[in-house]
């Protein structure tokens, strides 16, 4: 088994650098085919959320090198892909490899590495970033028994353990926010920009506190009013926004655009025509939807995907519990991937075994069939043939056997006895 994985996330970069390795949708299965043409790489398979970019590798186990040369490489590419400095990388990433890649990539998709502890919403990122590398054909092997593994561990956490008893999401975090910063949030009127998974469910946090209305902008007009229309919502273009955030006491933010769509000039125009009523603004997308400038407008309250985890409130306390129980499922999870890891193993050989027995056979009964057509005699011939085929298959082990004798090395003759049940005396000490 030969896997790696290299990252940056939450823990180890800001959002600055996090929004700068993330990768375009668009240009994923680019990066992807470029990624499968590194040296010795077998697989790959890319992981860019909000709070990670992970790019997990595949490697020919004879071409392998060491880990560190690896890492180099991986972040070379990474940072030539997105124009960046390696060495600025190397300062805010991290490197697994092997059996360590698979512990991580559990904990992650278990959302025990989350900046929200227990957060959903990883585990379909994860699933979607694996069906593409497979749809691509880009993943095999170690690597995708590895995702499996962690998909199937996963599953064993949400079920077994209260990792998701308490909705707390970065959606949930922003309601929390919200409830924070407004003591009635039934009186606010709150626009969603973005129509994906974290926007939804931030306009169901919403709904359930009866918030006064909810519009939902989106650059696909028929997106935007198909969610809107499951919370009793509007739905807008984007190109609205300027006049959408006059009205709005709530923003949440969280679209993939690589440029910001709200910037501090048109926040500014809307605080003047709100006569400067407060606004609060949760931008929840990496790269960022909302200028960092907008903080130096009065009356407007920006809050970005790094400020989410400090708003996180006691209900998390019970995750922290389940957490200790979702670390023994994937100790779990480790010893049975690593069994059939194993057990593979031992297939591919046992293929290998009966593959050469086959050839074997099959050499000596051509022979042997020789031999009949040319009028030979029938018991000799078969006779011969059985000779022939035991003599083989027992040559190579035989020689094997005496040189491991005459060096001492006693453990395989002792797994031969144990393979092939051989009964009588042990080898002598």
């Amino acid at each position: 088994m030969e896997l790696a994985v290299t990252g940056v996330n939450h823990s180890t970069a800001d959002i600055a650098l996090r929004e700068r390795v993330a990768f375009e949708p668009a240009r994923v299965t680019g990066a992807l085919r470029q990624a499968a043409g590194l040296p010795a790489v077998t697989g790959v398979v890319i992981v860019s959320t909000c709070n990670r970019t992970e790019v997990y590798l595949g490697f020919a186990d004879e071409h392998a090198g060491d880990g560190a040369a690896r890492h180099r490489m991986t972040l070379e590419w990474l940072a030539e892909f997105h124009g960046l400095s390696a060495d600025e990388l190397a300062k805010s990433s991290y490197r697994r490899e092997d059996g360590e890649v698979v512990r991580h990539l559990m904990k992650v998709a278990a959302g025990l590495d989350s900046m929200v502890l227990g957060e959903p919403q990883i585990l379909g990122q994860i699933k979607s970033a694996f069906a593409l590398s497979r749809e691509l054909k880009l993943v095999g092997g170690a690597l995708a028994q590895a995702f499996e593994a962690a998909f199937s561990v996963a599953k064993e956490v949400r079920s077994e353990t209260a990792i998701g008893a308490s909705p707390v999401s970065v959606a949930y975090a922003a309601v929390t926010l919200a409830g924070r910063i407004f003591s009635d949030l039934s009186q606010q009127r709150v626009l969603l920009v973005g129509a994906g998974r974290t926007i939804e469910l931030a306009a169901r946090h919403l709904a359930e506190k009866q918030v006064r209305g909810i519009t939902v902008a989106n650059r696909t007009l028929d997106n935007a009013l198909q969610l809107a229309g499951k919370f009793g919502g509007q739905g807008a273009l984007l190109s609205e926004l300027p006049e959408l955030l006059v009205a709005a006491d709530i923003v949440v933010s969280s679209t993939n655009s690589q440029l910001p769509l709200i910037g501090k000039g048109m926040v500014e125009r809307a605080v003047r025509q709100r006569r400067h009523r407060p606004i609060l603004l949760v931008d929840l997308a990496v790269p960022r939807d909302i200028e960092v400038e907008v903080r130096e407008i009065p009356d407007a309250y920006l809050y970005g995907i790094d400020d989410i985890g400090n708003v996180i409130d006691d209900s998390i306390a019970s995750r922290r519990e389940a957490a200790t129980e979702a670390e023994t499922i994937i100790d779990q999870g480790m010893e049975k991937f690593q069994a059939e890891l194993r057990s593979r193993n031992a297939v591919a050989t046992l293929r290998r075994l009966r593959d050469k027995a086959d050839a074997i056979r099959q050499a000596e009964l051509d022979q042997a069939r020789r031999q009949l057509e040319k009028g030979g005699d029938a018991p000799a011939v078969l006779e011969s043939l059985a000779r022939a085929i035991t003599n083989k298959l027992i040559h190579s082990p035989s020689v094997r056997m005496k040189r491991a004798s005459s060096q001492g090395r006693d453990e395989l003759l002792l797994a031969t006895r144990e393979l092939f049940e051989l009964e009588g005396d042990a080898p002598p000490d």
